[in-house]
């Protein structure tokens, strides 16, 4: 029998692009996946999309059953969100603070498509540069942080993993290495956002357990930073999502960090009186999805 989770899966196939992402997005494995499909796949005796298309290119029995997903999926969404609305309340409100400089681009579309959804939710972003956004959380002047997880004293929800990528200026001396260990950062000016050294994760991870000398520079924009970095005045480490435009246009070179990357994790961290709305657990879903299909070279968390 056709079911609603068939629909969403069929639905993120479409929107991540891949059966990896899909089964993330799904908090499924991937053989659990693959044995949904398998079974639809009997079911209607017909593939519902090309094995080997980049990115997946559905056929005509998977795109009437997407065509079925269109119509249902929104209204069933629908109808959780009146029906969370009637047994909660339909006003809230969701100030959200950033740890994470580099968020604001693809935060964006993701709160705009938060207001369709909860017109009635006052979202806004906490204005100004915090360096323990933490303090917020606990002091009631924010709902929501961005960042790093801050259990045990709040509840935390899993986003998505993603690799650092030092980037440095065109014919840097760097640049030749396929990539960087720590002693390439010998004697080089390192440009980070204004945040505590243990905050930054090629600091943490990478330099100082080596013992690694280095100037430090900062700047609050990603943009500044990486103005700073073309214009040779020294390297950084940034979220590969964040400088992919900046790397395909040739304004700056980005290696990998170690044998096998320097990743790092992004949560969305709330007091626990939040951590049971259905608005909240919403905007976390969103965030999920949106970037699933828009980021590149993300991994999500479950």
């Amino acid at each position: 029998m056709l079911e609603i989770r068939h629909l969403r899966t069929l639905s993120a196939l479409r929107s991540s692009g891949s059966l990896v992402r899909a089964a993330q997005l799904l908090n499924l494995t991937q053989s659990a996946l693959s044995h949904q499909i398998r079974l639809l796949e009997e079911r209607y005796k017909a593939p519902l999309f090309e094995r080997k298309s980049i990115p997946i290119a559905f056929t005509a029995t998977g795109s009437r059953l997407l065509e079925l997903a269109d119509m249902l999926l929104p209204e069933i969404e629908l109808a959780e969100r009146d029906v969370a609305r009637l047994s909660q309340g339909d006003k809230g409100q969701l100030r959200v603070a950033l740890e994470c400089h580099t968020c604001f681009d693809w935060l964006m579309p993701v709160m705009d498509a938060f207001r369709q959804r909860w017109p009635e939710v006052e979202i806004d972003l906490v204005s100004g540069f915090h360096s323990e956004p933490v303090d917020l959380l606990r002091s009631g002047e924010a709902d929501l942080v961005i960042g790093s997880p801050y259990g045990p004293d709040f509840t935390v929800f899993p986003l998505f993993r993603f690799e650092m990528l030092v980037v440095m200026a065109q014919k840097h001396r760097l640049q030749a290495q396929r990539r960087l260990v720590a002693a390439d950062f010998t004697g080089e000016t390192l440009i980070t956002y204004p945040v505590p050294e243990a905050r930054i994760d090629l600091i943490r991870e990478v330099l100082r357990p080596a013992g690694i000398e280095f100037e430090r520079r900062t700047a609050e924009l990603t943009v500044a930073v990486l103005q700073l970095v073309a214009s040779r005045r020294g390297i950084a480490a940034l979220p590969n999502w964040a400088i992919k435009n900046y790397v395909d246009y040739d304004y700056v070179v980005a290696r990998p960090v170690g044998e096998h990357g320097l990743w790092s994790d992004l949560y969305v961290s709330v007091p626990e009186h939040l951590q049971d709305k259905a608005y909240v657990r919403d905007f976390v879903s969103v965030i999920r999805e949106q970037c699933a299909a828009s980021l590149d070279g993300i991994k999500l968390l479950s």
